[in-house]
């Protein structure tokens, strides 16, 4: 499979990076919105983990532009952010 991690903190990203290409799987890795924009309108991904937080911007962005591109690849969505209103703009 083929992934794209949208991930600022390079100790998380770098664990996540080494357990999927151990398995097997392709992954780029985006350490800011801007970056992840520009791989995602060039690159098809079978799955899409991206953080919420980032130095450039927020991740429901990302996602809003990723969507309004019709693009409909599956988002898993990583944060530390634990409020049930966070939670329910992701799923808008």
């Amino acid at each position: 499979m083929k992934f794209l991690l949208v991930e600022d903190n390079m100790e998380l990203a770098e664990a996540i990076l080494q357990r999927l290409k151990f398995d097997g799987h392709v992954i780029d890795h985006a350490a800011k919105m801007e970056d992840a924009l520009a791989f995602s309108e060039v690159n098809e991904y079978d799955l899409i983990l991206l953080d919420i937080m980032l130095p450039d911007g927020d991740g429901r962005d990302f996602l809003q532009k990723h969507r309004a591109a019709r693009n409909d690849t599956p988002v898993i969505v990583l944060t530390a952010r634990s409020q049930v209103s966070d939670r329910i703009s992701m799923l808008d």
